[in-house]
């Protein structure tokens, strides 16, 4: 089973906690030997997600949406980013240069077409801007890729 990420990034220390154990619980769910993780590997949910899956025993692959996309990145992330990276057995790109919008969205559409179902870390309302999640999500919809939303009840970003 080939399961893919995507979700809000800079949620505050209540709601990641809430939303780390909904990882947790959706990695567990699986089979490890069956199990492979896709994510962009960005701070939040893409590397917990990651986290849990090589935790768990799955394999892991990324999808680098630009070759600036680390630099994007906070810096107090570039370790796990680079750890994730080295655990992939593969790295998908999307050929683009500039870590901007488009390729984030070119790099979500590239790892939707890589998987059979997609965890989305969404509160359910419009993206903030092109390419969050709710794009993704809506991409993953036309696609046919089934999706699977992890939110605590209540939460707010």
């Amino acid at each position: 089973m080939r399961v893919g990420i995507t979700g809000h990034r800079g949620l505050d220390e209540t709601v990641e906690r809430r939303v780390r154990a909904l990882i947790d619980d959706a990695v567990a769910a699986y089979p490890a030997a069956e199990l492979v993780g896709v994510s962009c590997l960005a701070d939040g949910p893409d590397a917990w997600f990651a986290e849990a899956v090589v935790k768990h025993g799955g394999g892991l692959e990324a999808v680098v949406p630009a070759t600036e996309y680390r630099d994007s990145l906070p810096d107090r992330h570039h370790l796990t980013y680079d750890a994730l990276l080295r655990q992939s057995s593969d790295v998908h790109g999307t050929g683009m240069r500039a870590s901007d919008s488009a390729a984030h969205m070119a790099g979500s559409e590239i790892l939707v077409g890589l998987v059979d179902e997609l965890l989305a870390v969404w509160d359910g309302l419009p993206a903030r801007g092109y390419g969050g999640t709710a794009d993704v999500v809506a991409y993953a919809e036309r696609t046919g890729v089934p999706v699977r939303i992890l939110w605590p009840q209540g939460a707010s970003r």
